[in-house]
């Protein structure tokens, strides 16, 4: 995923389809310099993880 649609689903509040490693997951924040977001999964939203930009699959 780019960066610029990765910020634009992060601070949408319509809730986009977006999937890390075939797991639907909500992103909380994108960092610029690092190419990484924060992300967590809608079925654990306790469990945080900073993942890469370029593992992260919006489905359409």
């Amino acid at each position: 995923m780019n960066l610029l649609r990765a910020q634009e689903i992060s601070e949408s509040p319509v809730m986009a389809h977006v999937t890390y490693d075939g797991t639907p997951v909500y992103i909380q924040h994108v960092d610029e310099q690092s190419n990484t977001a924060r992300i967590y999964a809608l079925d654990d939203p306790n469990n945080e993880l900073d993942v890469s930009l370029a593992s992260l699959e919006e489905q359409l």
